[in-house]
């Protein structure tokens, strides 16, 4: 989350009045994430998330997105979902950007998740990929092994101002992933962002998943793959997160030998899909923007480490 996309206080009371919502008495940006300008909202008593949707994200996909997050929370998966205005609309234009009120959810993300937290997410997670069996949506992940490639293009050799031969060493991994990926295990709607931050807690219960603007189909395991490196401790490569939260996930679906197999290249998929979005985040910064730029090094090291120590996130 982030503000790119300033919304005064006309505009944003017209907004309200779609909803029956009177002028917002609390109205503020939120600074974490890269993605879209959010602020949160109280208005009537209640309290929101307002997103503005940038141009990293599509504006066709929203549907999707959308939809996704009310088909989840309607198949009792606790995560935010889109409120409908007076029309049964979810979808709205504000200051000339596409625009939604999300759901507010109490809940706290932990900077340092316990393993028990991890755990809960890892069964979530698995409960999500369930949930969204009968999902009549599809969208296939731009973010996928070839468009790892094409966002090294971007970037080009302007990587190799955050490391040395960084340019050459991220393409020689594209190139060696998309040899390798596997195209016959179990696939699905995917969350594809399911951080720590993007998980609210109450104690040690889910409040609710959030964030599901990377959502797409793709593979079940690769969604686990993404989440094991994500609950890492970033700079380290302590595994015991990562250990809880897939023991979560397969409390409530097991892995196939064959997706237990692919875990450890699925793993380095993982690492790099970040790597490349955070190196091209760190290169092209917005003056102004009210943002906090992600440091792409930590999923450097883990993608050294799942390239060369396969075994590294292996069950204990």
């Amino acid at each position: 989350m982030a503000v790119y996309t300033r919304v005064d206080e006309s505009a944003l009371t017209e907004f309200l009045a779609r909803y029956d919502l009177p002028p917002a008495t609390v109205f503020k940006g939120i600074a974490e994430g890269v993605e879209n300008s959010n602020y949160l909202v109280e208005a009537g008593g209640e309290r929101f998330i307002l997103t503005l949707y940038e141009k990293r994200v599509n504006a066709d996909d929203l549907p999707y997105f959308l939809g996704l997050m009310d088909h989840v929370v309607e198949k009792g998966v606790p995560a935010a979902s889109p409120v409908h205005d007076r029309t049964g609309e979810r979808l709205q234009t504000l200051c000339g950007r596409p625009a939604a009120l999300i759901t507010f959810l109490e809940g706290t993300s932990p900077d340092s998740p316990s393993l028990s937290q991890a755990r809960v997410a890892g069964s979530a997670l698995a409960s999500l990929h369930a949930a969204t069996a009968d999902f009549a949506g599809a969208r296939p992940n731009a973010l996928g092994p070839r468009g790892w490639a094409d966002m090294v293009d971007k970037s080009g050799p302007r990587l190799d101002e955050i490391e040395a031969g960084l340019h050459d060493e991220m393409h020689e991994a594209a190139a060696s992933l998309i040899a390798e990926w596997p195209t016959d295990l179990p696939s699905g709607t995917i969350h594809a962002d399911l951080f720590p931050d993007n998980v609210l807690f109450r104690g040690d219960e889910i409040a609710g998943m959030i964030d599901f603007y990377f959502a797409c189909t793709d593979i079940y395991a690769y969604d686990l793959a993404i989440s094991m490196n994500a609950w890492t401790p970033e700079g380290t490569t302590e595994t015991a997160r990562a250990h809880a939260f897939r023991q979560g996930y397969e409390s409530v679906r097991p892995l196939s030998g064959k997706e237990q197999a692919a875990l450890p290249l699925l793993l380095r998929g993982a690492a790099l899909r970040f790597l490349v979005t955070r190196a091209y985040d760190w290169l092209h910064q917005i003056p102004g923007s009210l943002v906090r730029v992600k440091d792409p090094k930590p999923y450097l090291e883990l993608l050294r480490l799942h390239r060369d120590n396969p075994a590294a996130f292996s069950k204990d």
